[in-house]
This record gives C-alpha cells, structure tokens and sequence, in this order.
C-alpha cells in the first residue's frame, strides 16, 4: 500500500522555491509561494508514486545485486571433495 509522500519543511521549502525559480526563468510565469507549493502537491499526488516506485525497484536491484555477489562468496569456501581430491 503506497502512503502519501510526504516531506519535511525545509526540503518543501527548497522545492517551492526551485519550482518558483523555474518558472520565472524557463517559462516567464511568476507564482507566489502558495501556488508553488500546491503545484508540488498536485505533482507529488499525481506522479510520486512513479518515483517511488522506480527507487523501490532500483533498490531492488541494487540489493539482488549484492546477495549474488554474496552467494558467489559462499561458493568459493567450498571445499573440494572428490576422491581424487585427497591423492
């Protein structure tokens, strides 16, 4: 079950004010605070849990990544016990 996404004040902060910084710059559009951060709201609602996803699956990735290594590991302290091993 996916929660909301939610984040701290000063990161929302930093995300309002890169949103605002953008907007004026590439787009020429000015909005205020409030506006900002209800467009991050909305983006958040609407296409976060694609993000989330993705990290969850690059996450995964990540750690089926080091169990194989992991388990390659385990293979090399294997002894070797063929008849022949002990001649």
């Amino acid at each position: 079950m996916l929660q909301e996404i939610r984040l701290d004040q000063k990161s929302k902060k930093e995300l309002v004010e890169r949103l605002q910084e953008y907007m004026a710059d590439d787009l020429k559009i000015e909005i205020g605070g409030f506006d900002a951060e209800f467009m991050l709201d909305f983006f958040a609602e609407q296409i976060g849990g694609f993000y989330y996803n993705q990290g969850l699956a690059d996450a995964l990735g990540a750690v089926e990544k080091k169990i194989e290594e992991f388990s390659d590991l385990v293979y090399e302290l294997e002894k070797d016990t063929s008849i022949s091993a002990g001649k």
